[in-house]
């Protein structure tokens, strides 16, 4: 039977994003895809587009089907989706994939890589992702007046400006951080960039050659672990515990290889929320010292403490000058601004000045501006105090409704701060997480499986015994949040 003609464009992203379910193990082997009659329903596509999706999902051996039978994951098929030369390794549609003659080491170890990309926004489905905000919570008047300002102010000549950022920003910038995490630095040490993944990349470009070893926490935030695979460096993962990075394993890590860098997030730990006791940040940095290791300190939502008093960022506590504090507005303004920054070491400053000017030259220079004015006025410090009462809320909500609907069936971690809570179920075995997952789908619940942020190689820990999730709530509102657990306490009813 010939394989079937390639998914039409729109199309398409179904494709990808089935694929990249199926690679992060949101979709096990042997787990049944939804009829296509009802993911056509929920997407909104005809049922006949849907079934060339399946068709071609079959035709590259990633699913089984069988006449009157559930369409399911072909085992093996995650592996051969992420396996390096694979011909169905990149993360597109078939026909799209060059020839990888073609491509630099660079590009195929990036091709080799599950695509990542956001589950579209389905009408009706409570979704429980982690990342978005909810567009009402968006300061809109003000950023409206104050961007109405900025742009008003534009001087007689449009030409490129500083690599390092717009100075207004930098300086209010440096006033905040002194004030929130005790950094102290000048304003040439800080780098405005598009986001904390932008930050993450320059690192990787500018402190990693290809064979070098990166420490990462395990479990961990996979986005920036891609960022030093694509690299091609060597990740050595550090077991997580109740406070966040075991320090204890840093000297056997070293002593397996010398590591180049060490990416961690002390201040709320992705994703099970430990936040790193002072006596291990004292550690970690002695070790970095003692190592000429960079370290990355991922404040990504440190504004958001409920329980926890706030601890010296590492950057106020490094003496050695070997951290690279990286801070993001995505949690707090809006991820779609792609605004964040990095306060640098004195000697990396200059370069990385240099590298973000030949990449894109400098950030937008109207969100700048309209930026600095909102942190200048006060008004960015009141919207976060805001956002913080209203999140809270929404995680004391969600709280309850476990608490209500699971009970005892539920162990939490993470609540001290964030955005996100890890939920473990004690009573599932970790082999049913992405039955859990595609019940609650079949429900109208989006959530999100724990055992793909975990990487093999821990020091004392693989793979977890019982299913979890990772559940975010900035993106829902209270009735929502109750709705939601609702359908996934039926959907773990229906698991036993």
């Amino acid at each position: 039977m010939p394989a079937p003609s390639s998914p039409r464009p729109g199309s398409r992203s179904l494709y990808q994003e089935l694929r990249a379910r199926i690679a992060d193990g949101s979709y096990a082997a042997g787990a049944a895809l939804p009829s296509t009659r009802a993911l056509a329903a929920e997407r909104g596509l005809s049922r006949g587009t849907v079934s060339l999706v399946y068709e071609q999902l079959a035709a590259d051996g990633f699913v089984d089907t069988r006449a009157g039978a559930a369409t399911r994951v072909a085992a093996g098929a995650a592996n051969r989706i992420a396996a390096p030369g694979s011909s169905h390794a990149a993360a597109h549609a078939p026909g799209d994939a060059p020839d990888n003659r073609r491509l630099s080491a660079f590009a195929q170890r990036l091709q080799a890589m599950p695509a990542r990309m956001p589950a579209p926004d389905t009408a009706g489905v409570i979704d429980f992702v982690y990342g978005p905000l909810a567009g009402s919570d968006f300061p809109t008047l003000h950023w409206t007046k104050a961007l109405r300002r900025a742009e008003g102010q534009r001087g007689q000549r449009l030409e490129y400006e500083a690599p390092q950022g717009n100075p207004a920003l930098r300086q209010a910038l440096q006033k905040h951080l002194h004030q929130t995490r005790g950094i102290r630095c000048s304003t040439a040490q800080i780098l405005v960039v598009n986001g904390s993944q932008h930050a993450l990349d320059l690192c990787a470009r500018l402190l990693l050659n290809p064979g070098d070893s990166v420490v990462v926490e395990n479990p961990g935030y996979r986005m920036a672990q891609q960022v030093f695979e694509a690299y091609g460096a060597q990740l050595l993962c550090a077991d997580v515990d109740d406070d966040g990075l075991q320090t204890a394993q840093l000297p056997a890590l070293s002593a397996e290889a010398r590591p180049k860098l060490l990416y961690v997030t002390p201040s709320h730990q992705f994703p099970l929320g430990g936040y790193l006791p002072m006596a291990r940040r004292h550690a970690l940095l002695d070790w970095a010292g003692t190592q000429g290791c960079w370290v990355i300190e991922d404040d990504y939502d440190s504004d958001y403490r409920y329980t926890v008093r706030p601890e010296p960022s590492l950057q106020s506590l490094d003496h050695a000058d070997c951290v690279i504090h990286v801070g993001t507005f995505s949690k707090t303004l809006s991820p779609q601004l792609r605004l964040g920054y990095m306060v640098l070491p004195p000697a990396l400053a200059g370069l990385f000045a240099q590298a973000k000017q030949l990449g894109d030259r400098h950030s937008a220079s109207g969100p700048q501006r309209a930026l600095a004015q909102l942190m200048e006025d006060g008004s960015y410090a009141r919207h976060v105090r805001r956002m913080r009462r209203k999140q809270h809320a929404r995680q004391q909500a969600l709280l309850q409704a476990l608490d209500k609907h699971l009970g005892t069936q539920v162990r939490i971690q993470g609540a001290a701060s964030g955005l996100h809570l890890s939920v473990w179920f004690p009573s599932l075995p970790a082999s049913q997480e992405a039955q859990l997952v595609q019940a609650a789908a079949q429900r109208g619940v989006r959530v999100y499986p724990i055992r793909p942020l975990y990487l093999d190689g821990g020091r004392t820990q693989t793979q977890p015994a019982v299913a979890g999730l990772v559940m975010g709530y900035a993106l829902l509102e209270q009735p929502e949040i109750e709705r939601g657990v609702q359908r996934l306490a039926e959907a773990l009813k229906s698991l036993a």
